[in-house]
């Protein structure tokens, strides 16, 4: 360990030596470092603290002069204000983030994308069931039970009875059950 005092040290340092500002750290740190934790009771930021404290004291070697002998009593105001500007940068943030609000929950969308998945298995399935009726009962169909036609409106459209129509949606609709108990139990047709 040197013997130089902190004033030959600061200004050596100040001169671009590593060495000279290592002796300073190893000398002061753990006055610094338990400084930092009496202003914040918790180690672990005493030891952030402590290094933005050397950090911010190697950035400004070059400007400042030390008054006295020690660095002791700037590095633990450069280390005061350093906690200082933390703990205001916490309650600014913590302001921001309560003027934001408080964040809402966001569903999971898995479970609609689950849900998407089993209608369009369930609408292909349905499909390849309407696909296998004659066209007559799939215009009905169509018209009637998927797009709320009515069975008259129907009727004009297709050209044919109102009757007709009913006896079409019948037999698809029918089928389609018929189909769908044999999917259900697995038997072939």
């Amino acid at each position: 360990m040197t013997t130089e005092d902190d004033r030959a040290l600061w200004s050596q340092a100040a001169g671009g030596s590593a060495h000279a500002f290592g002796v300073l750290f190893d000398r002061h740190a753990k006055a610094v470092y338990n400084h930092c934790f009496r202003l914040t009771a918790s180690w672990a930021e005493a030891e952030d603290h402590l290094q933005a404290t050397f950090l911010l004291a190697w950035r400004k070697r070059d400007d400042v002069r030390l008054e006295r002998e020690s660095a002791l009593p700037w590095l633990l105001t450069v280390a005061t204000n350093v906690v200082r500007n933390e703990q205001r940068s916490l309650i600014r943030r913590l302001k921001n983030l309560r003027r934001v609000g408080e964040e809402r929950p966001v569903p999971d969308h898995a479970d609609r994308v689950a849900e998407r998945l089993d209608d369009q298995r369930q609408m292909k399935d349905l499909l390849d069931a309407v696909l296998k009726l004659p066209r007559n009962e799939r215009e009905a169909l169509a018209l009637c039970v998927w797009s709320g036609v009515s069975y008259a409106d129907a009727a004009a459209v297709l050209g044919i009875a109102e009757s007709s129509v009913r006896a079409r949606v019948s037999k698809a609709k029918s089928k389609l059950q018929q189909y769908r108990e044999l999917v259900h139990t697995g038997e072939d047709r």
